[in-house]
């Protein structure tokens, strides 16, 4: 692998014209093509095997002409201070709006709240739901103009109105500023760590280029296998960082060999077959994990999983080729202002990075118990870990969306905040509307059912559907109870209404088995990423305990990342200085994304730290020597690399979104813990605790096992390097 990398470097420096160039066409080409490329079709957000996509799937079915997933506005009604709603005037105000809405394009019905009994008790609040026919992403804009002109006609005579549901909501933006904001934090941090603009900015260089061709190959294959922006959004991320992160090691390994003395086509070779080795295996690492996704079973993950392992592979492509080309344009340019005055071979000598892991070695037992320990804390809220999917229950209070959720609240009970679809198919029923009307009573008998609304029967009369009201909020554990109680009792329900079915789905059901299905699907994904890595890193270290270790580092490291998620958006400790409105449910795949993620670059870390430390070990040090020799060489790239992928995490924080600041603080926070924490101190705690044992792998396994060579033994032996005090090679171009 070494010696292959080693060529394909150098190669790549020579014919640097030629390289460059063809990176470029490529990135011209996919750019003509995705311009070129229809648009995809949006498919939605669909879950196969669950019972709520199933009715979903009927519905769509049977009601030809609206989609079940079809937009949808609830308009709440609060009648001035000691007036009701139902008085002449309010009542003809509510009236005028229902009609308005019902002439508007793409609206499928808009029901009236009086017909409907959709008033509270004590006259203060009503409500009127408008369905469109067509996804809130489909909507126009002249028929959001068009509710939104009526609905201002009924503020106007002195009602408050607020809008809820998805098609007036305003979706907060994922990127844009907070990308920026990582970029440039990434760029001084890169500053910091090389002393060197050239040095800084080749990694961003060609991190963006990958990151330009993923995107455009996203938009240009989205026609073809229902691809688009959103399903690129991780890939983005995950190109931008490891972009990043493989450059950088590449360009640091060239500065070392060049600091050794190596010429610059020969030390660019010999910084693609090392470092570009472990780049190849920590790419590997990440791409099993986000292909992985696949496993959960959800078709929007998959294609977002799959998208950014490509993105993945580009960043691998281009760091062992791009980056030593342009090395070649300018070899001296990304070496420190003090290396290009010098010119002279730079020894050993001690860093930052050598002296804390030598404070490590001499106190294992201490920082590892002290490590452990702190994360084993952190991870204990994690136990009461409750999935769900928040709602506009966790929007800011500035939002009518959820001043609209407080007043339904408070006028209706929580319940009428996720009120269930019953789904009814009587097509096989002798009576359809009499098959209907007993399923309808016997769920509006079940405890924790408030109340049911009207039937609606499709034009063939043989399906229904209706709403029932729990008495309890969306994300209540009662409510998700609630769900299993009528689904348990429906052999016994379908028994008395012979010949007809249903089934419950909606928002809030919807969410339940998503939760569920995400949850059950946790541990097999957990098996096969990390038993998969484990395998790969057996032959990257050719180690049985690196490899356990690594991945055991890595499940302590996550599970307090969760915790702290937890603590912060469950139960609200610190939430307020976040901008967390309200606590909830953590989001169904934070667990997902946050394994899948943070193993991928958790893995990165430690083939780039510990193949520093392998690579001494094979070349003579002794087991504690070895530590500290990876550390002088690994550490001060590692923390920058995390320090980058923090900052381009954290700037999701501060998006209006309580799910995008979750999802931020929650990778932020997972990098922090396994960057610094578990690789900068659990891990040379073990390893020097474990000494020669930690390097043992048996004679049998050794020569089954292909010979990988990432810590570049060959290369030592084919490229000597210079003796101490040689001149380097001239600060000259090279031709």
């Amino acid at each position: 692998m070494a010696t292959l990398l080693y060529r394909l470097g150098r190669v790549a420096f020579r014919w640097r014209w030629f390289v460059t160039l063809l990176w470029v066409a490529v990135l011209g080409a996919v750019g003509f093509a995705a311009v070129k490329a229809p648009a995809a079709p949006d498919d939605g957000f669909t879950m196969p095997g669950i019972e709520s996509q199933r009715a979903f799937d009927l519905l769509e079915q049977r009601f030809p002409g609206t989609a079940a997933d079809g937009a949808s506005a609830r308009i709440v009604f609060v009648a001035p201070n000691g007036e009701k709603v139902t008085a002449t005037e309010n009542k003809a105000a509510i009236e005028k709006l229902v009609t308005a809405a019902a002439d508007g394009a793409q609206v499928a019905s808009a029901v009236d709240p009086f017909a409907a009994k959709a008033v509270s008790k004590d006259a203060s609040t009503a409500y009127s739901t408008v369905t469109f026919k067509v996804t809130a992403d489909d909507l126009t804009g002249a028929a959001k103009t068009h509710l939104e002109r009526a609905i201002d006609t009924a503020r106007d005579a002195g009602l408050t109105v607020e809008v809820g549901g998805d098609a007036l909501a305003t979706q907060p933006a994922a990127g844009g500023s907070a990308e920026a904001i990582g970029i440039a934090i990434a760029a001084v941090v890169l500053l910091i760590t090389f002393g060197s603009l050239a040095a800084a900015g080749l990694p961003l260089l060609t991190a963006i280029l990958g990151v330009g061709i993923s995107m455009s190959a996203v938009l240009a294959l989205g026609s073809a296998f229902g691809l688009s922006e959103t399903t690129g959004t991780l890939a983005t991320m995950l190109g931008l960082a490891c972009g990043i992160d493989y450059a950088l090691f590449v360009v640091s390994r060239y500065r070392e060999e060049r600091e050794k003395g190596h010429a610059p086509r020969e030390a660019a070779g010999l910084a693609a077959g090392t470092a570009g080795s472990a780049v190849v295996f920590a790419g590997l690492t990440v791409v099993i994990a986000l292909a992985g996704l696949s496993v959960v079973g959800i078709p929007m993950l998959t294609k977002m999983g799959l998208a950014a392992a490509g993105a993945v592979l580009l960043s691998v492509l281009i760091s062992l080729t791009l980056v030593p080309a342009v090395l070649g344009f300018w070899p001296n340019a990304v070496l420190s202002r003090r290396e290009r005055k010098k010119g002279t071979r730079r020894g050993n000598g001690e860093n930052g990075g050598s002296r804390w892991s030598r404070i490590v070695v001499r106190r294992p037992i201490p920082v590892l118990l002290l490590g452990v320990v702190g994360l084993g804390a952190m991870a204990l809220p994690a136990l009461n870990l409750q999935l769900g999917m928040p709602g506009d229950e966790a929007k800011s209070t500035s939002t009518t969306e959820r001043r609209a959720y407080d007043d339904l609240a408070q006028g209706f009970g929580p319940g009428f905040n996720g009120p269930l679809t019953i789904v009814v198919d009587a097509k096989t029923a002798d009576d359809a509307k009499s098959a209907v009307a007993i399923v309808s009573k016997e769920i509006a008998a079940t405890d924790g059912v408030v109340s049911v609304s009207p039937a609606r029967f499709n034009s063939a009369g043989d399906t229904a559907v209706f709403s029932a009201t729990p008495a309890t909020s969306p994300t209540d554990e009662r409510t998700k109870q609630l769900v299993q109680t009528i689904r348990d009792e429906r052999s016994d329900i379908e028994s008395k209404a012979s010949g007809a079915s249903f089934e419950v789905t909606g928002t809030t059901a919807l969410n339940i088995d998503v939760a569920q299905k995400v949850q059950d699907a946790l541990i097999p994904y957990l098996a096969l990423v990390v038993g998969l890595a484990i395998v790969l890193l057996l032959l990257v270290f050719r180690s049985l305990l690196v490899p356990l270790k690594a991945a055991l580092g890595f499940l302590l490291s996550v599970l307090a990342a969760l915790g702290a998620v937890v603590a912060v958006f469950q139960q609200g400790h610190g939430a307020s200085l976040l901008g967390v409105d309200q606590t909830g449910p953590i989001m169904s795949l934070m667990p997902i994304f946050l394994v899948g993620i943070v193993f991928g670059l958790a893995m990165d870390y430690e083939v780039f730290l510990v193949s520093r430390m392998r690579e001494a070990y094979v070349h003579g040090d002794g087991p504690g020597e070895a530590i500290v020799s990876g550390f002088r060489h690994s550490a001060r790239v590692v923390v920058a690399a995390a320090l980058i992928m923090m900052a381009v995490f954290s700037g999701f924080i501060g998006a209006g979104a309580s799910m995008i600041k979750m999802i931020g603080f929650g990778l932020a926070v997972a990098v922090l813990f396994d960057a610094f924490v578990v690789r900068m101190a659990i891990v040379p705690a073990v390893l020097s605790l474990l000494g020669n044992k930690a390097w043992y792998l048996p004679s049998w396994l050794d020569r089954i096992l292909p010979r990988m060579d990432v810590e570049g033994e060959a290369l030592s032996r084919k490229v000597p390097t210079p003796t101490a005090g040689t001149p380097t090679a001239p600060l000259t171009p090279v031709p």
